[in-house]
């Protein structure tokens, strides 16, 4: 059975804010493949405010929270906000066979090899992590548990107003 870990942030550079759920800094720049056939940057998503989630197959919070991921991208999407789904596992067919069940239109992306996984030090399933229009880290969230939706809709709220 695979085991939940903290995120080690000091690596990173990071620093907690007023809140454990706060965090500061850029948000370090990727391209993945994604399952819309294309590959996808985050800087070219400056100007959104922008949901990285780390997830895989094996983790049932995921899984959980996948349909509400896909709610959130629904509502806010058109006053610039998005989600990038970054599937952990080193094979895409194991995210492929979730997304046949569970069903999103926003961008998943294949981390095969780790390497982004590694850039933000994800250790923990779920990992979530808000980051504002000027492409700063606001917010993490680590795991997930019903409620956690909450939370994400007023921070996606408050950072699609600024």
């Amino acid at each position: 059975m695979k085991k939940f870990l903290v995120v080690c942030l000091i690596g990173l550079g990071w620093s907690l804010g007023a809140s454990a759920n706060d965090v500061s800094g850029k948000a370090p720049d990727f391209t993945l493949a994604s399952n819309q056939g294309k590959n996808m940057r985050l800087a070219e998503q400056r100007g959104d405010v922008v949901m990285i989630n780390f997830w895989a197959s094996w983790c049932g919070p995921c899984r959980q929270e996948m349909p509400i991921l896909e709610e959130l991208y629904s509502r806010y999407s058109r006053a610039g906000f998005t989600i990038l789904g970054v599937n952990v596992e080193p094979n895409p067919a194991d995210a492929d066979k979730i997304l046949n069940d569970i069903k999103v239109s926003f961008p998943v992306l294949y981390d095969t090899e780790s390497k982004v996984s590694k850039l933000y030090n994800v250790e923990a399933m779920p990992s979530t992590i808000l980051i504002d229009r000027d492409g700063n880290m606001r917010y993490l969230h680590l795991g997930y548990k019903p409620g956690y939706e909450d939370a994400y809709r007023k921070q996606i709220r408050e950072l699609i107003r600024e």
